[in-house]
Order: structure tokens, then C-alpha cells, then sequence
């Protein structure tokens, strides 16, 4: 993974450019010691680091104005972070960059109960919106796995889905407006509390939700409040191979049900996981299929029956239903825990999330076992299944030379399979510097110098979080598919890194 080089000059004016974000903000809230600047050192990715040039910590929206103007006049970088956790590092700092953390705008700032509006600070974490407004038989639909301490400022950059995406829809269909600033200080003011997207407007909302920072950095957000569903079901469904859980999958959307979640977990994740929740999985089970359904009683009632008798038709062997809600919550404990009892198998894994149709689940899935066999390295798979969005997570040792680039490489391999069955690089994580140069398998050199103009024309100077999601320059020459300097794209001097 390569970063551009960092500009020695900004570097060597690291005391100065504190002293004067310090004016901004505070002394407090600017972090310049070494040792407190390494916390910050990577995002959920930890396999790539770099130090902050500096982190600032601003406390109002007139603050980060006054910290994008401050860098954008005296040329230096900007990468925005939440708190950290993302997987495709989209929050990687940079060492001639000042890290900006949103940690201190976290307030929960009105809610509206008639209307199910909540407006918000980015810091928030997402979680936390629903339990500002459960009271009021309320809540915030999008629900990624990291939802206890991700922010909505990070999941609107990343465009978060989560378990129940499939029904509900990813963070871009929950947001009615947002404030978000340039890198000139400009505040913009997008959407609406109630509406969203003006009718007839350019839908400058829709271009920021899933920009990963690269074009403005939001400060407040007005988000779509949804009614907590009167029953919550889960079934839990064992099947004897993969590719019959996968064909369940299709079956199940194809009757006309379209489940609140619908996750899948092999063998491997469920013997990590039957040691924290000290369960026994079914010697048998080879897949295993949870599948949420939610409404009213009688809703959720007849729902059960029809999928559990999709799932006996597709060969399910074992089939458990929650009947309260604390067994619900029990059995959804399995995929909860999933990453972290993967983590208990190995010193390191590589976790990437391309997306594919339902239909080619089974091919891409044998795919990857001839991947593991090609690179020597095992890995597990815990996703996302009613959506397609693929989690496999790739073990290796970091210590062992060699190890990290041929889980890299394992990725990139997934990766373009995903593209060529007819999917997408990512779902929900977000291209940042792990998918970055395989932008041009999904994108065509149209593509890709309509999306780098779109980034021109919110930050002409390239200082928002440069050097993520668009193609280094060596690899759009290695695929011969674009390159900045030919003439039709902006940043001529890019350094060729």
C-alpha cells in the first residue's frame, strides 16, 4: 500500500500550524505529543498506519470552518475521522496531514417525534440516536455491526448499511438533510429536516452520503426516524452444505419475503463462535442462515411459517424460531460475536466486503476455496446474505514476511470476482486505500474522470483525505485504463507514487 509522499515543508512547520489551530480551538484540543497522536495512527485497517502530522478536535461546527479555512490557506491535508472504525482505510491518516476528529461533536441535538426527525452531530454514535428516542417507540434503522461505537458522520462518509439494510435500506435512505463544510470554510446546507432532496434539485446529498470524506466534512445531520416494528422474530436455519444455505437464500426473497435481516455464517465461524456463547453447533452443519422478520403479530406469524417451510424444501436439517425476546437476542449473539471469536483463531485477519446478486452466491463462494488453496492462507465467511455483501475474513500472521500481501492479494482476488459476476467492489465499507486500485476492474476511464472532476470541483486543491478511493497513478497505467495526466482530468502534478 502506498501513500504519496508527504511534503517535507508542511512537515517542517508542524509547531507552527499547531500554535495557530490552537487559536481555533483550544490548547486542549490539539494533539501534537507523539505519544498521544499514535492512538491515532490507523483506522479499523490496522494493517496500514501513519503518524498525524497533528490531531485537532474541534467543538462546533464554526470551529471546523475555521480549521478548513486555516489548512486550506496554508496548503495542508485533512483527513476527517469518527472514531476509527473503518475497514477499508478510509481514515488513514497522513503524516503532512492534520487529522480531524470529530469525537467532541456528539450531541444529539433536537428530536422530532411527529414528523420522526432526529438532527445530529456527527460525533454521535449511532447506536446512540435510538436510545435517545426508544421512549418514544422509536428508532434509527441502520444498524452496522460496529453501530455500539461507529459515528453517523463516519456512516454517512461510508455510506453504512448493516443486518437490516436488506429491508430498510443502507444510510443514504435515512438522511433528510445535513450540513457539511468545504475545505474553503464554506458551510453548505443540504436537504431538508423533513423532505430530503428538493424536487428538481441536484442531489448534492446523494454526491456527499458515501464520498468518504474526500469532499466535505458534515457537521450536522437530519436523519428519518422509523417506528420500532411491534414483534421481532429470528429463525435460525442449519443446512448439511454451503451451497444449499446459499440457494435458500435466493428461494426465500424469490416467495416474496423480504426478511428485516438475513445473515450467513460457515463452519469455521460457528466453532469460534460455540466457545463464547458456549453453544454446540449441530455436527451436521456445515451453513447456517439467520433470518429476521418483523412486523405486526399476525405479520410476523405467518412470515414464520413461510419461510421455514422454504427453508425445509431447500434441505434445511435444523430449524429454531425465538419465541421472546430474550431468545432472539441469544441466538443473534452468534453473528455479534463473529469477528471477535475469528480473532481468537489467528493473529491477524483482512476483512474486505465486495458485493454480488444473490443468484451467484455458490460460484463466487467455491471461488474462494480455490483462492485459500492458491495463497495457503484459511479464511471464514460471515455476511450479509439477503444483500450479497460478503464478508470472507482472510487469516494470516502480520509477523510472518509475506503474509499480509498475499492476504492483500487473496482480497483483491475476491474482489474481481465479485466485479466479474456482476457486482461491486464494496457495500458497505467503503473503497478508502484497500480497494483504491481496483477501481479501474469496476469503472471505466469515463467513469473515473467523471467521479475525479466531481472531487475537483468541492476541493480544487486535492487537500481532502487525497490519496484514497481513486487509483494510484502506477496502477492506471499497469491496467491501461485512465490516467490524470492525459490531458482531461485535474492535478497534473500528482506526484507518481
Amino acid at each position: 500500500m502506498q501513500m504519496p509522499e508527504p511534503n517535507q515543508t508542511i512537515i517542517s512547520q508542524r509547531d507552527a500550524l499547531a500554535q495557530g489551530l490552537r487559536q481555533i480551538v483550544g490548547k486542549d484540543w490539539v494533539i501534537s505529543d507523539d505519544a498521544q497522536r499514535r492512538p491515532y495512527q490507523c483506522d479499523g485497517i490496522t494493517a496500514y498506519m501513519a503518524m498525524p502530522l497533528l490531531v485537532v478536535l474541534p467543538g462546533s461546527a464554526q470551529e471546523v470552518q475555521a480549521v478548513l479555512r486555516f489548512c486550506n490557506e496554508k496548503g495542508v491535508k485533512i483527513v476527517p475521522r469518527g472514531s476509527g472504525t473503518s475497514l477499508s482505510g478510509g481514515a488513514l491518516p497522513l503524516e503532512d496531514g492534520v487529522l480531524l476528529v470529530t469525537s467532541r461533536l456528539c450531541n444529539v441535538l433536537a428530536v422530532d417525534e411527529h414528523n420522526r426527525v432526529a438532527r445530529v452531530q456527527p460525533g454521535v454514535p449511532n447506536i446512540k440516536i435510538t436510545e435517545a428516542v426508544s421512549h418514544l417507540g422509536l428508532c434509527y434503522m441502520p444498524d452496522p455491526s460496529s453501530q455500539l461505537i461507529s459515528t453517523i458522520g463516519g456512516n454517512v462518509a461510508e455510506n453504512a448499511g448493516g443486518v437490516h439494510c436488506l429491508k430498510y435500506g443502507v444510510t443514504a435512505n435515512h438522511i433528510l438533510g445535513m450540513q457539511a463544510v468545504l475545505m474553503t470554510g464554506e458551510m453548505l446546507e443540504l436537504g431538508g429536516a423533513y423532505l430530503g432532496a428538493a424536487e428538481g434539485d441536484l442531489d448534492l446529498m446523494g454526491v456527499l452520503t458515501g464520498s468518504e470524506g474526500l469532499l466535505a466534512v458534515v457537521t450536522e445531520i437530519a436523519v428519518r426516524l422509523e417506528p420500532i416494528p411491534e414483534v421481532a422474530r429470528v429463525i435460525s436455519m442449519s443446512f448439511a452444505s454451503v451451497e444449499e444455505a446459499c440457494e435458500c437464500v435466493g428461494a426465500i426473497i424469490g416467495v416474496g419475503v423480504i426478511p428485516a435481516g438475513l445473515e450467513f455464517m460457515d463452519r469455521k465461524v460457528l466453532d469460534a463462535v460455540s466457545v463464547l456463547i458456549k453453544e454446540k453447533f449441530d455436527d451436521r452443519t456445515a451453513a447456517l442462515l439467520l433470518c429476521e422478520l418483523d412486523g405486526t403479530a399476525v405479520e410476523v406469524d405467518a412470515l414464520v411459517g413461510v419461510v421455514s417451510d422454504v427453508a425445509r424444501e431447500q434441505g434445511a436439517i435444523e430449524l429454531k424460531v425465538s419465541t421472546t425476546e430474550e431468545e432472539r437476542q441469544r441466538i443473534w449473539s452468534s453473528r455479534k460475536l463473529a469477528f471477535s471469536a475469528i480473532g481468537k483463531l489467528c493473529p491477524d485477519y483482512y476483512c474486505t466486503d465486495g458485493t454480488i446478486p444473490r443468484n451467484k452466491l455458490p460460484e463466487v463462494l467455491n471461488k474462494m476455496a480455490d483462492m485459500s488453496r492458491k495463497y495457503g492462507l484459511d479464511y471464514a465467511n460471515c455476511f450479509h446474505a439477503g444483500d450479497g455483501n460478503l464478508h470472507p475474513i482472510i487469516m494470516y500472521d502480520a509477523a510472518k514476511p509475506g503474509d499480509l500481501e498475499k492476504a492483500e492479494a487473496f482480497g483483491a482476488d475476491v474482489l474481481i470476482a465479485c466485479v466479474d459476476a456482476g457486482g461491486v467492489l464494496s457495500g458497505e465499507h467503503g473503497i478508502g486505500v484497500e480497494k483504491r486500485d481496483l477501481m479501474t476492474h469496476q469503472f471505466t476511464e469515463v467513469d473515473l474522470q467523471q467521479q475525479q472532476m466531481v472531487k475537483c470541483a468541492f476541493d480544487p486543491k486535492d487537500l481532502l483525505n487525497p490519496g484514497k478511493m481513486f487509483p494510484t497513478l502506477c496502477r492506471c497505467a499497469e491496467f491501461g485504463r485512465m490516467h490524470v495526466n492525459n490531458g482531461n482530468l485535474r492535478f497534473a502534478d500528482i506526484p507518481r507514487f
